[in-house]
């Protein structure tokens, strides 16, 4: 949905201060030995939000009625300031992740888990601003992602469906093929 500037760049506020609280709680909740566990099941959890991340978009984004329409809306206007309000997100997070990891688990994990999801999503809305936003020439990390996210865009929508990582694309065989001159994918993903 279209957001509003405050709406759109509240996530680069709200979001930092949200795993920073998490990573105090979880961390003083853990103590000594419990810390490790803590940190091991964090950066488990952003890797696992990579592949969330994918299925998300491969899925839910391109196939589920009416948030299709709306993410269509995104490929036809991708410079617009669309996605997901903050107050919705974050209640999602809170209600799929944190409640359900607290009553299965405990605080510990709850906040390690939580707090780890939440980085990876940070990273996606960040990355995906970065390559939607920003004029990116420098061939590293950023340039090859938004290269693969313009073959997305203008190339066909059946692949490239990781906008962080192309990983679970290579693992699902949804990585583009298609060979296309840099200068007119990043020209047309630049719009």
């Amino acid at each position: 949905m279209h957001l509003s500037k405050l709406n759109y760049y509240s996530d680069f506020v709200v979001y930092p201060l949200s795993i920073m609280t998490f990573a105090l709680l979880g961390l003083l909740h853990a103590g000594g030995r419990g810390a490790e566990l803590w940190t091991l099941l964090f950066f488990g959890s952003i890797v696992a939000w990579t592949l969330l991340e994918y299925l998300l978009h491969r899925f839910l984004f391109h196939h589920f009625p009416y948030v299709k329409d709306m993410h269509e809306r995104h490929h036809d206007a991708e410079r617009e300031l669309l996605g997901t309000p903050v107050w919705l997100s974050l209640l999602a997070h809170l209600l799929i992740v944190f409640v359900p990891a607290l009553l299965l688990f405990d605080l510990k994990v709850a906040t390690s888990v939580s707090g780890g999801i939440m980085t990876g999503y940070l990273w996606y809305v960040v990355t995906h601003h970065v390559i939607h936003h920003w004029h990116v020439s420098h061939r590293g990390y950023l340039y090859r992602l938004k290269r693969r996210h313009a073959l997305h865009h203008h190339g066909s929508e059946g692949f490239n469906f990781g906008v962080t990582t192309g990983i679970w694309d290579r693992i699902f065989h949804t990585a583009a093929t298609e060979h296309r001159p840099d200068s007119l994918v990043l020209a047309s993903g630049s719009r």
